[in-house]
């Protein structure tokens, strides 16, 4: 039995706050730059050129990429051989926020009633993900999500007989519904199966995979790469003033759902698809 203080874990959880809000994850950078070369359009390409010198910007200075610096989504692999010590999990994790969103000078977003709209001035609670796992490590990842795109988000609860075209169709429709108000070029996280509540948390999960990584599955990884080609082909484009740069990425997620179902969640991220991992 491995113990871990919770002092570690504020530590740690107040350092990726920041972390995330003032550098992109390697793979989203290098596919910003990457498609400022590969733009046709002149007015895309501007943009893309624009978003990379924010990047320099926001790293070099020390501040966020963007304004809306985020409500601090957390997911946890916790080894069930890991005793925690100290105040308990949800504490912590919250507290690390609380500091991180402090100390980084980052946009405090969160209101404590959805209806009273109160600010609760410190960015918690945050919303955490536990997952249990073999093991004596932790594995943190923090990603802030900002809600010009959260909001484009959909589920679709499709029947089985839609098939792969239907899951199709609705990722291009949530795509092209969004068009410019996500801050495209974008990230499409994608979750199939399980159910209503369970697919929007692959989905979310799924913006946090590498770019560069794609699906185990044969078939998923192909679909991942037809539909990325298809979105980019809709002609949004970055800022959403036209141009084959429309999405950076799509990933896809995957669970055993019920007999009668085909549950879809589309989660779209603007490019500042912010995530950090730390393994304790």
């Amino acid at each position: 039995m491995r113990s871990i203080h919770t002092d570690e874990i504020i530590k740690n959880i107040k350092e990726m706050c920041i972390e995330a809000n003032y550098t992109l994850a390697s793979d989203v950078e290098e596919k910003i730059r990457g498609a400022a070369q590969k733009e046709d359009s002149k007015i895309g390409k501007q943009i893309l050129a624009q978003l990379s010198e924010n990047l320099d910007i926001a790293k070099n200075d020390l501040i966020p990429i963007c304004q809306d610096t985020g409500m601090a989504i957390i997911f946890i692999k916790l080894g069930q051989e890991i005793h925690i010590e100290g105040v308990n999990l949800e504490e912590a994790v919250n507290e690390g926020i609380r500091q991180g969103y402090e100390e980084g000078y980052l946009r405090k977003s969160v209101v404590s009633d959805p209806l009273i709209r109160n600010n609760t001035k410190d960015n918690t609670p945050g919303i955490i993900h536990y997952e249990i796992v073999p093991g004596s490590q932790m594995e943190i990842t923090v990603a802030p999500k900002g809600f010009g795109s959260e909001n484009m988000s959909r589920i679709y609860m499709l029947k089985p007989s839609d098939g792969e075209e239907g899951v199709k169709r609705a990722i291009l429709e949530t795509v092209r519904l969004a068009g410019p108000n996500a801050c495209p070029p974008i990230v499409v996280g994608v979750g199939i199966g399980g159910s209503f509540e369970k697919c929007a948390v692959l989905a979310k999960k799924a913006l946090t995979r590498d770019l560069d990584k794609r699906s185990e599955l044969k078939h998923i990884q192909e679909l991942e790469e037809v539909i990325l080609k298809e979105i980019n082909e809709l002609g949004i484009g970055p800022g959403g003033l036209g141009g084959r740069t429309t999405a950076l990425g799509v990933n896809i997620e995957t669970y055993p759902t019920h007999i009668a179902g085909l549950p879809v969640a589309i989660n779209i991220c603007c490019h500042v698809n912010r995530h950090v991992k730390r393994v304790l």
